[in-house]
């Protein structure tokens, strides 16, 4: 069984509109500067890049403004045929007032806009917007229309996404269209390894997708087997994933664009399915959990990012791999295991395993002598509770390197919210058997007390932990993105690490 293939597509930077190849004309219209509405009470927008159209077309397209068919609304998308044999369908797309337009606007508008579309094959669709969109979102604009053409539907026999063939942008320079297509393809690698059924997505084949990223955009690819593994002490990763018939890995991608500098290191949990082990999940809390390892997938994202772009960074990207599974052999509660760091942890319960693993990964990642190190992990049921299912929890030791993170996810709109690390927590998670315990006291500030676990195993090196457990994987689709997988964190923290001191 083959999944459909990845979205590939011809991407092309245009100086000037070609009416007689544009296929789907994709035209930006913002709200009137006037009251916004006309006479007869109707809302009215103006097609910023009208003047770029025969008459004939330009007046069609006015037509749709004054009408009030197109309003210029953020995100409302007027599709219509225009009776032109050379132009026959034209998407307005609305760009809403210009002092509101962000960054995470533009990568939804691109994004909206092909999956409108995606519904037919095309041969091409072309983005004609004109100024509408700040020239430094314009790699927005095509990363959105990139991420647009993947999502959950990948064993349909009958695809409901077509992706098409070409997708040009008039205006926008080659070095933007190359940089939003490397970040929306990168996107789009995350959102695949999540998707991916977790009797495909295993340890074993996360980790051979990954070493073929590394090989297709020069990472440098190292997988750890469960030989290794037992090698190198990584008693943590080897308990969670005893009990799978697919053998725990650990895979580090290094990308060396800094010369001698201390690498910075990212962290991801690869729990590839988590049935709860002996704590085990009821049906409805594991049916979507092939997610579980959305932190792994999203290093790897970042790291094909990276690589793709030369970004003039040393870093190294970790993944910890582990399937959570129930047999005669699983991890019990009551277990203690010493980890890599000689710490020792009490199992009170098995279906908090992320940590588990995370606590060699970070060991590992504290070998590499790094600048800093960030975490992503799908943690915690209870940072869904405090932040909701669209927010991302930051947790730190530092609060110079979170103040950067969060800088960069505020650039990107990717929405984080800072928790607080108090030491009054650390109490939580103090086991009277071992160093600590896996669960703190229950309910009770759980994303909190998970990150408090996690920052026993990071030394002093600088630290942020990211709890993406809400905006990782979602049940419902938007105009802009499938249901499923959604990429969050690969902008940001690509962002953080172009931006990094």
């Amino acid at each position: 069984m083959q999944p459909l293939p990845f979205p590939m597509m011809t991407l092309t930077s245009e100086a000037k509109l070609d009416l007689e190849k544009a296929g789907v004309l994709v035209l930006g219209v913002e709200p009137s500067a006037d009251s916004g509405e006309s006479s007869d009470g109707k809302t009215t927008a103006n097609c910023i890049a009208v003047s770029s159209l025969p008459e004939s077309l330009a007046a069609t397209v006015r037509n749709a403004c004054d009408s009030g068919e197109a309003t210029g609304k953020p995100g409302e998308l007027t599709s219509f045929a225009t009776g032109d044999a050379q132009t026959p369908w034209i998407v307005l797309a609305g760009l809403g007032a210009s002092d509101k337009r962000t960054r995470g606007s533009a990568i939804e508008l691109g994004a909206a806009v092909v999956r409108s579309l995606a519904s037919k094959p095309r041969q091409q669709i072309t983005f004609a917007l004109g100024d509408g969109v700040a020239t430094e979102n314009h790699d927005a604009v095509v990363a959105g229309a990139v991420s647009g053409c993947e999502g959950q539907h990948l064993y349909q026999r009958e695809p409901s996404v077509s992706v098409p063939e070409a997708i040009a942008f008039v205006g926008y320079s080659a070095e933007s269209v190359s940089r939003g297509e490397k970040l929306g393809q990168s996107i789009n690698h995350t959102r695949r390894l999540v998707n991916e059924p977790p009797s495909i997505m295993n340890p074993t084949g996360f980790a051979q997708y990954a070493e073929k990223i590394a090989s297709d955009c020069g990472l440098t690819c190292e997988v750890w087997d469960e030989k290794k593994l037992e090698a190198e002490n990584c008693r943590a990763i080897l308990a969670v994933g005893r009990a799978s018939t697919s053998p725990p890995r650990l895979v580090m991608l290094r990308h060396d664009g800094g010369g001698d500098e201390a690498p910075l290191v990212i962290v991801g949990k690869g729990v590839t399915f988590d049935s709860g082990g002996l704590s085990l999940k009821p049906s409805e809390g594991m049916v979507d959990m092939k997610c579980d390892m959305a932190g792994a997938a999203t290093v790897v994202g970042v790291m094909n990012a990276l690589a793709k772009l030369k970004v003039p960074r040393n870093v190294i990207g970790l993944c910890g791999l582990a399937e959570n599974m129930v047999s005669g052999d699983s991890y019990k509660l009551g277990d203690v295991i010493e980890t890599r760091s000689g710490k020792t942890i009490e199992i009170l319960n098995t279906d908090a395993e992320g940590r588990v693993v995370l606590a060699d990964t970070l060991d590992v990642a504290v070998q590499q002598k790094p600048q800093a190190i960030v975490d992503l992990a799908t943690l915690t049921g209870a940072c869904m509770v405090a932040l909701g299912i669209d927010v991302a929890g930051l947790m730190t030791n530092n609060q110079a390197l979170c103040d950067a993170v969060q800088s960069a996810a505020e650039s990107e709109c990717e929405p984080v919210w800072q928790l607080p690390m108090f030491s009054l927590y650390d109490d939580k998670v103090k086991s009277k058997v071992a160093d600590i315990k896996n669960v703190g006291e229950g309910r009770w500030g759980g994303a909190i007390t998970a990150a408090k676990f996690l920052e026993n195993f990071v030394a002093d090196v600088p630290w942020v932990h990211i709890d993406i457990a809400g905006p990782a994987f979602v049940d419902s689709p938007k105009p802009h993105r499938d249901a499923g997988a959604t990429g969050v964190m690969v902008r940001s923290l690509v962002r953080w690490i172009e931006n990094a001191s």
